[in-house]
C-alpha cells in the first residue's frame, strides 16, 4: 500500500472540507479504491500502524475500516485487512480520451435547452408575476391554520385527484369566474400547467397520433407532447386564436389539440366565440380532445372575459387546465384539471400508478385562500396593477423605441408580445442582451415548424415596477440602438 499516496489524499481531504479526522479518512481511501490507484487485493496497513503513520487515534483508523467494510471494499482476513473492490471500470475513469457516448432516449431527443436558467426575476421575463405585492401574511396565517388541522393520516401520500376541500373550493371558483362546467369529483389537483400536460399527453394519446399545437406555441406543450411520441401538427394562429384549415382536419386528424384560447401564448390574441364553438364541435366529430390551457384568463384588462370552451357544452371533449403558479406565486407549485365526468374512474385508476400526491398543507391553505374571499381580491388588486403596468410598458416602449418595436393587440395577460421593424434578428439581439443582464424571450422560439416568421419579443410585465421597468426598456433601446444605429426610433 502507497503510504504517501493515502497521506497526501488524507490530508487534502481534511483541509479541503474540514472533515474529522476519521472521516476524511475513509474518503482518502474509498476514493483511491473507485480511482483504481490502490490496486485490487492490496494488503492495507495495520490499524495500529497507519493511526502512527498519520498521528491520529487509532479509533479513527478502526471506523474508517468498519466504514469500508460495511461498504463492501474491503475485508478482513486471516492475513489482514485485504481490498474486495475489483477495479472494474478503472479503464474507463483513467483513460479520458474514451468517454462512454450517453444518448438519451428519442422521446427526450432534441429537447435540450443549451441556455443557462435565467434569473426569474430579470426584467421582462414572461408569467412572473407581481411577487412584491403578494399578501404573503395573509398567506402564511392560512398555512399555519393549515397545519395545526392536519391528522397524522394527512402526513401520508394524499389522494391522487387531491384533497377535498380543494378541488371542492376550485369547482365553486371556476364555476362562478370562468363558467365552467363541473362538479367536485371532475378536479384533478396537479403540481402546475406543465404536470397537466404531460398527464394528457400520457394518458389521452398514444405514440404516432397527431397532436396539434398553436404555432406559435408555448414551448411546454410542444415538450409534452413530443415527449409522449405524438406527431407534431403546428396550427397557424390569427387574430381570433388558432384557426385550422379544413384539409389539415381530413389529413392529419387530431387526438389531441392545445390550445391556449383566452390569451394566446405568445401572441395574446382572444379567441372568438364562433372559433370555440366550431373547434368544440369538429373534435367531438373526429374523437379529439381540446386541451384548452386557460392561461392568464383572471386578468382581462379591458371587456368582459368569454367563457371556456369548457363551457360550451356540459360533455365537451375538453380537458380544462388551470394553475397558481400565475395567479399565486410559481413556487407554489400547485394547479388543477377539469375533465368530462365519463373520464372520472378511467383517469383516477390510472393516476393511482402514475403518481403521488403531496403537500397537503399548501392544498388546505390554498382551499382556505379561496373560500375565505382572499384569492379574489387578490386577482382584483393584481388585475389593476398589471393594467397600469402594462400601460406604462406601452409607453415607455413607444417613447424610446419608437416604431422599432411594434406592440401586437392583446386585451389582457402578464406579458405584451412585440416584433422587431428593423433588420435585426431576435435571438442575436437576445444573446447579447443576455450578457448584459438583460433576460428577452425571442419570439421566434415559439415557432413549432416552418410557416409564417416571427421576429420580436415576449415581454413580461407583471413583475416591473415603473423603475425598473424605465431602466430595462432604456436599455433594451440602447442594445437595439447600437447593433441598428439607422432605425427609425427616437435617440435614447
Amino acid at each position: 500500500m502507497d503510504l504517501a499516496l493515502l497521506i497526501s489524499s488524507f490530508s487534502m481531504q481534511r483541509d479541503a472540507a474540514r472533515h474529522s479526522q476519521q472521516e476524511a479518512l475513509y474518503r482518502s481511501l474509498r476514493d483511491l479504491l473507485l480511482d483504481g490507484r490502490i490496486a485490487p487485493g492490496t494488503r492495507l496497513a495495520s490499524t495500529r500502524t497507519l493511526a502512527g503513520e498519520l498521528g491520529i487515534a487509532r479509533n479513527s483508523v478502526v471506523y474508517a475500516y468498519e466504514r469500508l467494510a460495511e461498504e463492501g471494499f474491503v475485508v478482513a482476513t486471516r492475513n489482514g485487512t485485504m481490498t474486495l473492490w475489483d477495479g472494474r471500470g478503472q479503464d474507463n475513469v483513467r483513460d479520458k480520451s474514451r468517454p462512454h457516448p450517453i444518448r438519451l432516449s428519442d422521446r427526450v431527443d432534441g429537447l435540450g435547452n443549451p441556455q443557462a436558467e435565467p434569473d426569474r426575476m430579470s426584467p421582462f421575463v414572461p408569467g412572473l408575476p407581481s411577487l412584491d405585492e403578494f399578501p404573503v401574511a395573509q398567506w402564511r396565517r392560512c398555512v399555519e391554520r393549515a397545519w395545526k388541522r392536519i391528522k397524522p393520516a394527512q402526513l401520508a401520500y394524499g389522494p391522487v385527484e387531491g384533497l377535498p376541500e380543494l378541488r371542492r373550493a376550485v369547482a365553486a371558483y371556476i364555476k362562478v369566474s370562468r363558467g365552467v362546467r363541473c362538479e367536485t369529483d371532475q378536479i384533478f389537483i396537479t403540481d402546475g400547467t406543465q404536470g397537466s400536460l404531460e398527464l394528457c399527453a400520457r394518458m389521452l394519446a398514444n405514440a404516432g397520433e397527431f397532436g396539434w399545437l398553436e404555432n406559435p406555441c408555448y414551448n411546454g406543450a410542444r415538450t409534452a407532447f413530443r415527449s409522449a411520441g405524438l406527431c407534431l401538427v403546428p396550427i397557424e394562429v390569427d387574430d381570433e386564436g388558432m384557426a385550422p384549415r379544413e384539409d389539415q382536419w381530413r389529413i392529419h386528424p387530431p387526438k389531441l389539440i392545445y390550445t391556449t384560447p383566452s390569451h394566446q401564448y405568445p401572441l395574446g390574441s382572444l379567441m372568438s366565440m364562433q372559433r370555440r364553438a366550431a373547434l368544440a364541435e369538429k373534435a367531438r366529430e373526429c374523437g379529439a380532445w381540446i386541451i384548452e390551457d386557460d392561461y392568464d384568463s383572471e386578468f382581462r384588462h379591458r371587456g368582459q372575459p368569454l367563457p371556456a370552451i369548457q363551457g360550451i357544452h356540459a360533455e365537451a371533449p375538453v380537458c380544462y387546465l388551470g394553475t397558481f403558479s400565475k395567479t399565486m406565486f410559481p413556487a407554489l407549485r400547485l394547479g388543477f384539471m377539469v375533465i368530462p365526468s365519463i373520464a372520472v374512474g378511467p383517469l383516477s385508476q390510472t393516476l393511482r400508478e402514475l403518481v403521488h400526491r403531496g403537500h397537503p398543507a399548501d392544498q388546505l391553505a390554498m382551499a382556505e385562500f379561496i373560500d375565505s374571499g382572499l384569492f379574489a381580491r387578490h386577482l382584483r388588486t393584481m388585475r389593476s396593477l398589471y393594467t397600469h403596468r402594462r400601460g406604462r410598458l406601452e409607453a415607455a416602449l413607444a417613447r424610446h423605441l419608437g416604431t422599432a418595436l411594434k406592440v401586437r393587440e392583446s386585451s389582457g395577460g402578464m406579458h405584451l408580445s412585440a416584433e422587431l421593424t428593423v433588420p435585426l434578428q431576435d435571438t442575436e439581439i437576445a444573446r447579447i442582451g443576455a450578457n448584459q443582464g438583460l433576460m428577452l424571450q425571442p419570439l421566434s422560439r415559439y415557432r413549432v415548424a416552418d410557416g409564417q416568421t416571427y421576429n420580436g419579443f415576449v415581454l413580461g410585465y407583471a413583475g416591473l415596477t415603473d423603475r425598473t421597468m424605465e431602466k430595462a426598456v432604456v436599455q433594451l433601446a440602447q442594445l437595439i440602438e447600437a447593433h441598428h444605429p439607422k432605425a427609425d426610433h427616437a435617440p435614447i
